[in-house]
């Protein structure tokens, strides 16, 4: 299975002609390539699978799927721990 991940983009600069952004997922930050996404800016929300962002998505869509995510490792880590 693969996901997509939503962060949030914090800073863009152009690397060897290529947009490429540090994008923040929750307090952990990652450099993303934004090719697919050209019209992406400083505090928009992406969705990034393996290190590209694929598309742009609402605050408040990115909020509900971090919170899901988080569920999901608190259950984890409670059934491993058990």
């Amino acid at each position: 299975m693969c996901l997509g991940i939503p962060g949030r983009v914090t800073e863009i600069e152009l690397e060897d002609g290529l947009p490429m952004g540090n994008v923040d997922f929750g307090g952990l930050r990652k450099r993303v390539c934004l090719s697919y996404v050209p019209g992406a800016r400083p505090g928009d929300y992406v969705i990034v699978h393996v290190g590209f962002a694929i598309s742009t998505v609402d605050a408040e869509e990115a909020e509900r799927t971090l919170e899901v995510l988080r569920a999901m490792d608190d259950l984890l880590r409670r059934e491993l721990e058990a």
